[in-house]
């Protein structure tokens, strides 16, 4: 009769109590590492021209100093101050009031409707630099 042979699982040993630190040092190195690479990003800077503040009041605007405001309708139409104006005589027009001004007052505001194309306000932007504009802002409610 052939003996048959017991085998039996003995115990490790004791519980191990310490703290494995290994996986906290992993990961605390990779967010110094990404740390080091977005703070560098956090310094950027805009170049935004704020205006001067003045101890004087400034006289009320004349007829000649008044801004000049191109508005660009839905449908398209172009109006300056609030006068239709044709786009053949868009860039004439506007040229001839920008003339007027003297150099560093060459400025035009734009106010478009909400359903305007956005293409059509390019043509626009790019009609009023041929006339002589200066600077170019957008007027917002």
């Amino acid at each position: 009769m052939a003996t048959s042979r017991r085998t039996y699982v003995r115990p490790q040993g004791d519980m191990q109590s310490d703290i494995n630190v290994t996986p906290l040092v992993d990961v605390v190195l990779v967010l110094l590492i990404i740390f080091m690479v977005v703070t560098p990003l956090l310094n950027r800077e805009l170049a935004v021209q704020l205006p001067q503040v003045s101890e004087t009041p400034e006289p009320p605007p004349t007829a000649a100093d008044k801004p000049w405001v191109v508005g660009l309708t839905p449908e398209g139409r172009l109006t300056l101050n609030d006068e239709p104006v044709d786009d053949a005589d868009y860039v004439a027009r506007l040229k001839e009031v920008l003339d007027k001004r003297p150099r560093g007052q060459r400025h035009v505001f734009f106010k478009v409707e909400d359903r305007a194309g956005y293409g059509r306000l390019v043509t626009a932007l790019d009609g009023a630099k041929a006339a002589g504009a200066e600077e170019l802002g957008v007027l917002t409610d």
